[in-house]
């Protein structure tokens, strides 16, 4: 039997992402800078919560129903200010804003 010697893009992503909490950081921060596309800041929030060990335990530690967190953080995704912010606490990061 052969070995997979590839693995996906967004395996690949959260494998990183789970290793290097600093690549995490400029990984978001990237995806808030990407004003074009504002569903990229939910991809980059899935990714980086499915590599802080998934949905459901960050959907916990943020107070939030799991169903409701991988809505919000979908693609098209449309979450509140508060399930932001309670994402990220739970991932271990926060949202700042500064002068442009």
């Amino acid at each position: 039997m052969k070995s997979k010697t590839t693995i996906a893009h967004n395996e690949a992503i959260v494998q990183e992402l789970r290793n290097d909490p600093e690549f995490a950081a400029e990984y978001l921060k990237a995806a808030m800078e990407e004003s074009d596309e504002p569903g990229a800041l939910l991809v980059a929030l899935r990714h980086i919560t499915e590599a802080r060990g998934g949905i459901a335990k960050v959907a916990k530690a943020a107070g939030i129903e799991r169903e409701s967190l991988y809505r919000a953080l979908s693609p098209n995704g449309n979450p509140r200010l508060s399930t932001l912010f309670a994402v990220t606490r739970a991932i271990g990061m926060k949202l700042t804003v500064e002068a442009a």
